[in-house]
């Protein structure tokens, strides 16, 4: 079994209040979830109105395909216009390297 996690940390646009943020993260993640079948949520610069990081997690029983698909999210969530990433950080491991 191989387990894949990325951080994905984000810079919003035009936000100036943490309900405002919500607005643009939750519909986010929420696309990120149904697109990709991935555990995902906001994991980090909770309190901040301009900053977010989003985790996303996916096992697959080959190394490949975690692969292809944390690629894939991280494409898309690039792609996402409101945002700006600013750096990516994944890892995939073995079940047996934990």
């Amino acid at each position: 079994m191989w387990i894949g996690f990325g951080e994905f940390d984000l810079l919003l646009g035009d936000v100036h209040s943490l309900k405002e943020k919500r607005s643009v993260v939750r519909p986010i993640v929420a696309d990120v979830r149904k697109r990709f079948a991935v555990s995902v949520g906001e994991v980090d610069h909770l309190d901040s109105h301009r900053r977010t990081v989003i985790g996303a997690s996916v096992v697959a029983a080959d190394r490949s395909h975690v692969t292809d698909v944390l690629d894939t999210v991280e494409r898309f969530v690039a792609g996402r216009g409101e945002v700006t990433l600013l750096a990516a950080r994944c890892r995939i491991l073995r079940s047996t390297d934990i």
